[in-house]
């Protein structure tokens, strides 16, 4: 195979070359909060100190991260009541994912710093990704290119769905 097209992604490159604005200061995630507009975005909750979004570039289907509404780069500047926010969040979008994807299993972490991989080094984030038996195969490997069963938008419903079965879920 010598060519993979995901036109989802180019769309995306797009949107975000024309919202690069080195001046504004925000990071992404501070300038998709602002632009209040979730669907769009792919952020599926919003709760009093941190947010779910999918990730644009996901490692699997379903990835998804959660992320203080404030700007903090360290986890130990993280407060209690965002530490424990970020905790329950996490806890919830696994019960999410399981209802709405029926994984086999997760990977769930942070990659702090720009040294450790941060796509987003000044602002963390928990990823949380799916994981099912059998979900690698030769195309990272040999193509360098994941292949995803499923579109972005189709992945979101399913999730807010699942979101708002939950007793006391907000969607």
């Amino acid at each position: 195979m010598e060519n993979l097209w995901s036109p989802w992604r180019a769309a995306h490159i797009d949107d975000l070359s024309k919202d690069e604005r080195p001046d504004d200061g925000l990071t992404l995630f501070e300038r998709l909060l602002a632009e209040d507009q979730d669907e769009k975005n792919f952020i599926l909750w919003r709760g009093d100190h941190v947010f779910v979004i999918m990730n644009l570039y996901p490692y699997n289907n379903g990835h998804l991260m959660v992320v203080p509404y404030r700007r903090v780069s360290e986890y130990d500047e993280l407060r209690e009541d965002e530490l424990l926010e970020l905790s329950l969040t996490t806890q919830a979008s696994i019960r999410w994912l399981r209802r709405a994807l029926n994984p086999e299993g997760f990977n769930v972490g942070m990659n702090l710093g720009a040294a450790a991989g941060a796509g987003v080094p000044d602002h963390l984030h928990m990823h949380i990704v799916p994981r099912w038996n059998g979900d690698t195969n030769f195309m990272p490997a040999i193509g360098r290119t994941k292949v995803l069963p499923e579109d972005l938008p189709v992945t979101y419903r399913r999730l807010k769905q699942a979101i708002a079965a939950e007793p006391g879920g907000r969607s």
